[in-house]
């Protein structure tokens, strides 16, 4: 039995997965819903959501 846990990390977004076997266990992304409506990464906006 193999297991993986996977963790991706980019500026606004965070995923992790856990895949056993080949069969996709758990997938979970989180992001920073204040930059959804700009269509990508606005600076300012994220500055002030790491503070």
């Amino acid at each position: 039995m193999v297991t993986l846990l996977s963790i991706e990390s980019s500026c606004d977004d965070t995923s992790a997965a856990v895949i056993r076997d080949g069969l996709l266990l758990s997938n979970v992304t989180a992001s920073q819903s204040v930059h959804e409506e700009f269509g990508g990464v606005v600076p300012e906006l994220a500055s002030r959501a790491h503070q």
